[in-house]
Formats: C-alpha cells, sequence, structure tokens
C-alpha cells in the first residue's frame, strides 16, 4: 500500500507537471507572437510616410541590424585649443585691413519684409538641434507668426547699421574623424555650428544677392545656378572633349584642380572689391565685410570646448553665404586662350586644353598663368590632389612631358563624383555604380522579406 500510494503521488506530479509545462509553453508562444506583432507593427510605422526619409531609415537600420561606429575623437584634454589654432591657421596670411565705405545718399539699403522673415522661419527644419544661440528649430518653425516682426526688425536695423552682432557669428566647431585612425591634425573634418536665426537672415540675403547679379555672369560656373547641375557640368567638359578629339592630330589634357581649404583663405576685403564690381551697393558690402570679419570660433569635443579665437579671413564652413561668396570670388578666373576652357563646381575647378599638333604651350600658359592668379587671390593649389588626365586617341602617340606646378609634377581621376580614365569609357564608372546598386538591392530584399506594405 505505500508503495503504491508513493506510485500514485509520483504519477500526480509527473501529471500536474505536463500540465505547467503545457501552460507555461502556450504563454511563452502566445507572448513571442504578441511580440512579433509589436515589432512588426512598430517597423511598419516607420514606413507610413514615404516622404520622411529619416524615418524610413532608422526602419531600415532596425530590419537589417546594420550600425554605424563612428571613430571617436582624442580624449585629449588639449585638443580643443590645438584644433582650433590648427582652424585659424590662415589668419597669419591676411595682412589686408577690412575698411568700410561710407555709402553714397543714393544708396539703397535692403529692407526685408515680414512675410519674407515669416517664410524663411516656417521652412526651418524643425529636427534642427539647439546650435550655439541654444534656439532648437522647432521653436523657429512652429512660433513664426510671433517671431517674424521681432526678427524682422532686427535684421533690417542689422542690415541698415551694416553691423551683425557677435553672438550671431559665433561659430562652434565639432571635429569629426575623416577615417578611424587618426594620424594629423588635417584628418578632423570641421564641422560649423552656427546659430539657426543668423541662418534664416543669410538665407534672405542670399536671395537678394542673386537677383543682383547679372545672368550673364561666369557661364562656365555650374554650382548655385538655377537648371544647372554636376551633370551638365560633366556633359559640357565631355563634349568639348570628343568634339575636339574628332579633329586630325589633336588631343586633351584636362587638369582637375584641388584648392587647399578654399572658403578658409578668402580676404574679406579683396572680395568685397569683386563684388562692388559686380554692382552690389556699398551698404551691402559693408554687411558682408562685417559678417566676415571679428568672428568669434570655438571648437568642442565632448565637454572640453578650447578658448574662442577671432577670426577676420576665410568664409565659415556650412554657411549658406559661403558658396555663393566663393563663386563670386573666382568669377574672374576666365581663360586667357580660345583653345582652353575652364569649367567651376563651386570650388571645385577643371581646366580643359584643347591641343593640336603637339602644341602644348597655351595649355601650359593658361595654368602658370592660373597659378598666378590663385596667389594673388590668397587661394593655394594642392599640388598632391591636383591631377591631371590625357585623353590621347592618336596611332602614334609621343611621350607627355609632366606638369610641373610650383616645383612639384602632377600625377596622371574622379570628375564630379564620375570616374574618369584616360581612354573616356565608362567601365570603372559602371562597375562602382553596379556596386553601389547592389548595397541598395540587399535593403530592398530585407525590406520584401519582412513583408512591409507598398508606401502611401
Amino acid at each position: 500500500m505505500p508503495r503504491f500510494a508513493a506510485k500514485n503521488k509520483r504519477l500526480c506530479l509527473q501529471s500536474r507537471g505536463k500540465t505547467a509545462l503545457k501552460t507555461a509553453r502556450a504563454k511563452l508562444s502566445c507572448a513571442i507572437r504578441e511580440a512579433k506583432r509589436t515589432h512588426a507593427k512598430r517597423i511598419h510605422g516607420h514606413f507610413q510616410d514615404s516622404g520622411d526619409t529619416r524615418h524610413m531609415w532608422q526602419g531600415i537600420q532596425a530590419i537589417t541590424n546594420y550600425k554605424t561606429t563612428s571613430p571617436a575623437c582624442d580624449c585629449d584634454a588639449s585638443l580643443p585649443d590645438v584644433l582650433n589654432d590648427f582652424y585659424a591657421r590662415f589668419e597669419v596670411q591676411n595682412n589686408v585691413v577690412a575698411r568700410k565705405t561710407i555709402p553714397p545718399p543714393s544708396d539703397q539699403v535692403l529692407c526685408l519684409t515680414t512675410a519674407e522673415v515669416r517664410k524663411t522661419l516656417c521652412r526651418v527644419n524643425p529636427r534642427k538641434s539647439a546650435e550655439p544661440d541654444n534656439i532648437p528649430g522647432r521653436v523657429l518653425r512652429e512660433f513664426a507668426e510671433q517671431l517674424a516682426d521681432v526678427f524682422t526688425d532686427i535684421f533690417n536695423i542689422s542690415l541698415s547699421s551694416a553691423t551683425v552682432p557677435s553672438c550671431l557669428k559665433t561659430t562652434t566647431i565639432i571635429p569629426v574623424p575623416k577615417k578611424s585612425s587618426v594620424s594629423c591634425l588635417n584628418d578632423y573634418r570641421p564641422v560649423a555650428l552656427t546659430p539657426l536665426m543668423m541662418k534664416c537672415f543669410k538665407m534672405l540675403v542670399m536671395r537678394h544677392i542673386k537677383t543682383k547679379l547679372p545672368p550673364s555672369l561666369d557661364p562656365m560656373q555650374f554650382a548655385y545656378r538655377p537648371n544647372r547641375s554636376t551633370d551638365d557640368a560633366i556633359s559640357t567638359t565631355l563634349h568639348l572633349v570628343l568634339t575636339h578629339l574628332d579633329k586630325k592630330d589633336s588631343y586633351v589634357k584636362m587638369l582637375f584642380i584641388d584648392f587647399s581649404s578654399a572658403f578658409n583663405t578668402i580676404i574679406p576685403q579683396h572680395l568685397i572689391e569683386k563684388l562692388r564690381l559686380l554692382g552690389l551697393n556699398t551698404s551691402l558690402c559693408n554687411w558682408i565685410l562685417d559678417f566676415l570679419t571679428e568672428r568669434p570660433q570655438s571648437v568642442r569635443i565632448g565637454n572640453s570646448i578650447s578658448s574662442t579665437t577671432t577670426l577676420s579671413t576665410g568664409a565659415p564652413q556650412g554657411c549658406v553665404l559661403s558658396p555663393l561668396l566663393f563663386t563670386l570670388l573666382t568669377h574672374d578666373c576666365a581663360r586667357m586662350h580660345s583653345s582652353n576652357h575652364i569649367n567651376k563646381f563651386a570650388d571645385d575647378t577643371t581646366v580643359v586644353g584643347l591641343i593640336s599638333k603637339n602644341e602644348e604651350s597655351a595649355y601650359r600658359e593658361e595654368v602658370q598663368r592660373l597659378t598666378a592668379w590663385c596667389g594673388a587671390n590668397n587661394l593655394t593649389l594642392n599640388v598632391d590632389k591636383t591631377k591631371e588626365m590625357v585623353v590621347d586617341f592618336r596611332r602614334t602617340q609621343s611621350d607627355h612631358s609632366p606638369l610641373i606646378i610650383d616645383g612639384s609634377s602632377v600625377e596622371s581621376t574622379k570628375f564630379l563624383g564620375v570616374h574618369l580614365v584616360d581612354n573616356l569609357t565608362w567601365s570603372l564608372n559602371t562597375s562602382s555604380i553596379t556596386k553601389k546598386a547592389q548595397q541598395r538591392l540587399y535593403f530592398l530584399k530585407r525590406l520584401r522579406k519582412a513583408h512591409l506594405p507598398p508606401p502611401s
């Protein structure tokens, strides 16, 4: 009897354990299904709005488990000050004193309207973080109606007095390593943070400047012009090359020029003199001169901030005005010989020499003249990154002597994002595009596997 009772008890415990196990398994399966439904719902939520690319990219990252590990900056406490001195190194090259000109009585001061300011504030990206002024973009956008009148008065007072408050010119630079292993200071890319309020102001001024420029100004400049793009610059250059190569006993030399820190070397006084020749009125030139001079700058790495340096050389990086001002500075960099062409896209400059019967004197003279022009405008050619390409389809090709710039030879590249080779075939560029397409297709396959609905 005791043996039977023990056996019966053991059978009851086993039976109860099986029931509990089944119950636990059922609950676990239910929880897994619910977690999958919740996860799928959350992922689908990232793709509800096809216009929100940021939200969609977050969804793709969640599906593919894609994680980026950006290299971190050195934690050395002295690095911010060292970098700030490095970014301000061009200041010693500027010995030209900036002087404002007294405007004539007939000079018309730019006056912004409340409607213009309100429209600009409404276009501010609400996701923009608070920058040196600690005013987030969401505040400017959501309260555009209330702030428009106040900002209009501030902007117009600044324009009439040709003075930009120091707080609006303040720049905080965040250095971002260009590669995983940093070997020199030049391996840090300076990302400049400027007040959002000033960004709106500069946008309004830039629109006004564009209306004052003649439409025929610098026809070979393809940047920041309506209905022009890198495609137009590439197509124009290749058309010149291929048309010339149809001629007998001809070849082409292309020099792809790289400037060293182009925006940082602008001398404001030289720029203003060119702006006056282009027809900009004195009061606006004085305002631009004040904006470019006496700019406070500091470098921030984590919680470490450098001491403030005041700059009066160059144009701030990341400023909407800087690229336009640079193109106006270089508008007078034009060809001297009809057999040469100088194509520009912002600071990317290409000299195209159309050479016949091995006569390269015009091309080499053009390069020497361009080098002299750069010296006069405080621009430095980066010979290490400046490349030359020779396109020669002749059956009997002669040896092409290397081009010498400032005592350094230029190597015989990628042109505005397009891979060019000396035989002008598209194999290398096609392979590069195919590789990128395959990487994108991987994401599309993962999206399909996730059974996502079509975008609304």
